[in-house]
């Protein structure tokens, strides 16, 4: 694909975010039609004095679903960013950001705030003790995987694996007791929810740390796309390109995991974003990582746009949770990979 065409994808892929976000905006239980959103969203931000648009539905528009869609968006964008970033780390196609335990840790540091009625920082406990998990998560993850004082990267995906059934297991076992003790079944909900993924109750305040996470080290991945093209060459090509290839590694594997962790903090776990959107932006724009980090963040946000539309759609009034939506897409997508046995991956072994 040359440049221009590359420029016209982009262009293209904002218009349909843009779109995205207004009819995500105006699809629920209330419709709502797009000038409206328009109103609401210009009175807001440019102050104009009256927009003529009832209190009721400025409401749901600004307070109620806008916040949603846009962390949406946010968390949709980060997960195929982080999917594109990990996948060429390790040089496997299967590679997911929750391949790797970080959201079954950030599970457990959540089981443990709700089951225990924790509330040391107010609203924040529950993100803030599902980040701890996150990251004690990664820590034990660097350390099964480290060979000769650098991460290996076959080890790294076998260590993810091995420390998400023990997170998953620590998760059910807390449950399990307290529900044995207590007989609380709506804490075992309120877990159970969390841990498929949710973003319902989505206030602007949820959305600020992770959009600055998303965005910032979406930036660095960015400087560093020439970086991840070495590591798909292979560990020997990148040395010879003058990639420090362990430390390169580890900073880069730290990052991706710290915004996941981020993210997993207010959205609960979401998976296969980050294994489904690199594969099809790769298919759109090559395997240039100059492209394909552009390419994922739009890609990933329009399609958790839609994931969270229906799963909130679909049943309703019920709502059902978002990770469970993305899982019939991308259950069925991880098949179609491992039959293609890697192919189209550029340094897939």
């Amino acid at each position: 694909m040359t440049a221009a065409r590359f420029r016209a994808l982009l262009a293209v892929m904002v218009l349909i975010l843009l779109a995205s976000v207004t009819l995500g905006v105006t699809i629920g239980s209330v419709g709502i039609p797009a000038p409206t959103v328009w109103a609401v969203v210009a009175h807001h931000l440019a102050g104009l004095p009256d927009h003529g648009v009832p209190p009721g539905q400025d409401e749901i528009v600004w307070e109620l679903r806008l916040p949603r869609v846009l962390l949406a968006a946010v968390i949709g964008g980060g997960l195929a960013v982080v999917g594109a970033a990990l996948q060429a780390l390790v040089r496997n196609p299967l590679a997911d950001p929750y391949v790797f335990g970080i959201s079954s840790g950030a599970g457990v540091g959540a089981t443990l705030v709700i089951v225990a009625g924790v509330s040391f920082l107010g609203s924040y406990s529950l993100p803030a003790a599902a980040f701890l998990g996150a990251v004690a998560a990664l820590g034990c993850v660097m350390f099964l995987s480290r060979s000769a004082g650098a991460l290996a990267p076959g080890r790294l995906i076998l260590a993810g694996v091995a420390v998400a059934y023990a997170m998953s297991a620590a998760s059910s076992a807390i449950l399990y007791f307290d529900a044995t003790s207590q007989a609380d079944a709506g804490k075992a909900e309120q877990v159970t929810f969390w841990l498929l993924g949710g973003l319902a109750g989505t206030t602007w305040s949820d959305l600020t740390l992770p959009a600055a996470a998303v965005l910032a080290g979406t930036a660095v991945l960015a400087l560093q796309a020439r970086v991840l093209n070495a590591f798909l060459m292979g560990d020997e090509t990148a040395a010879t390109l003058g990639v420090s290839v362990p430390a390169a590694r580890r900073w880069l594997f730290v990052l991706a995991a710290l915004m996941t962790g981020v993210m997993v903090a207010v959205s609960g776990g979401i998976g296969f974003v980050g294994l489904m959107v690199p594969h099809a932006v790769r298919l759109l724009s090559g395997a240039d990582h100059r492209r394909v980090i552009p390419a994922s963040i739009l890609a990933g946000a329009i399609f958790l746009i839609w994931a969270d539309v229906l799963g909130r759609t679909v049943a309703a009034p019920q709502e059902i949770p978002i990770g469970i939506v993305t899982a019939l897409f991308g259950a069925p997508f991880f098949g179609v990979i491992l039959r293609a046995r890697h192919r189209g991956f550029p340094g897939a072994r």
